[in-house]
């Protein structure tokens, strides 16, 4: 069964179709979006390209689609989101020469959607692109909204622009393949989006949350249907995150820290760091009187329950100096004013804005986690 979400944006709109098998269609569903004229050239990188690529492919040739040359493979890993790669893909898509008319289509995770959403926002002062993700955690939440970057040495996702896909394909089929790391680390996003204003959906994962992680078909897609019509509200909203959608990055201010304290390696996927960031901005708001405890007691077991960590005794070999920590957040791009922005709670699905959080707070819940 395929569902659609809408993300309303006026003329700039477009369709989330969420379900098993939507890859088999892709090539109809884009030629119904964007017609069967369009040049599409396809971008992947080396591990999605043998689990994926053939069975796009064959999709888009039934539509007489997919005329821009072979597939450009890109390395795997968060590394990948560099001025070096960016570079190299805008020179190989350049080198094919494109017109203005020719369509980018992502076909991986985060990284993939991330690099080539940039990509088509600055090659010929912007290209339509399509994303088909393929891990949960691009389903729910990167390949929705328009955000595309990369990484810079000072930080996470500090370079990019605001440019918007022209359809997503979300085959919750395709994540029967990813290993359960990578799916835990999709689900941090899911919870996520109870924690900041859906306690019912965050009641209903307390309950279903294993069997999505397992990989149950029913439990799988009304977790990410519910999680793009959550986010497809909030970027209707609120495009470019001058209010509302920065609500999005509960845990992320922490956690884009930790990423960059492991040097974005693979000692922490972003997942996991979101989830360790979730905890703290739970706890942080529990210390400042905020919060109820057993509100933050419920956030921690549930994390723990599905396998995700929840600091930094529950994955080793992590980094945790706080001040160094401190320092990476104080270089997010939330930063106002000199001040970090921090995602804040008053209980379970009551996330509010803060700005006026004292650094000493921050860095003795940090402490306290350091501590054996």
């Amino acid at each position: 069964m395929k569902e659609i979400v809408r993300v309303e944006l006026d003329h700039r709109g477009y369709d989330i179709i969420v379900g098993p098998g939507v890859m088999a269609s892709a090539g109809r569903l884009i030629a119904e979006t964007i017609g069967k004229r369009r040049r599409l050239i396809v971008v992947t990188d080396q591990t999605v390209a043998k689990r994926h690529l053939p069975a796009l492919e064959h999709a888009l040739d039934r539509e007489g689609l997919a005329d821009g040359g072979s597939a450009i493979l890109l390395p795997p890993g968060e590394r990948t989101k560099s001025f070096e790669h960016l570079e190299q893909l805008l020179e190989a898509v350049l080198g094919r020469g494109i017109e203005r008319s020719t369509v980018l289509v992502a076909l991986g995770g985060g990284v993939v959607g991330d690099l080539v959403g940039f990509t088509a926002a600055i090659a010929l002062r912007g290209l339509d692109f399509i994303q088909i993700p393929t891990t949960l955690l691009a389903q729910v939440d990167s390949s929705v909204g328009g955000k595309t970057g990369i990484n810079s040495r000072h930080g996470k996702n500090l370079i990019g622009a605001f440019h918007q896909p022209r359809l997503v394909l979300a085959d919750t089929q395709v994540m029967d393949t990813l290993p359960k790391r990578d799916v835990l680390s999709g689900y941090a996003e899911v919870v996520k989006y109870g924690l900041i204003g859906d306690p019912c959906f965050f009641e209903w994962l307390e309950q279903k949350g294993t069997a999505v992680v397992a990989g149950e078909s029913d439990a799988r897609r009304y977790a990410v249907r519910v999680s793009c019509q959550a986010k497809a509200r909030i970027v209707g909203a609120d495009e470019r995150e001058a209010g509302s959608r920065a609500l999005l990055n509960l845990g992320h201010t922490f956690g884009h820290a930790l990423e960059a304290a492991c040097d974005f390696g693979d000692t922490l996927t972003h997942g996991e760091a979101v989830a360790i960031g979730m905890v703290l901005a739970f706890d942080l708001s529990v210390m400042l009187g905020l919060a109820p405890a057993a509100d933050a007691l419920r956030v921690r077991r549930h994390l723990f329950e599905v396998g995700l960590p929840c600091g930094p005794a529950d994955v080793p070999g992590l980094p945790w100096h706080p001040e160094h920590l401190l320092a990476h957040m104080s270089r997010d791009k939330k930063v106002r004013d000199g001040r970090i922005t921090f995602v804040l709670t008053r209980g379970i699905g009551q996330a509010f804005l803060a700005a006026d959080v004292d650094s000493a707070d921050v860095l003795k819940i940090l402490a306290l986690q350091s501590r054996p």
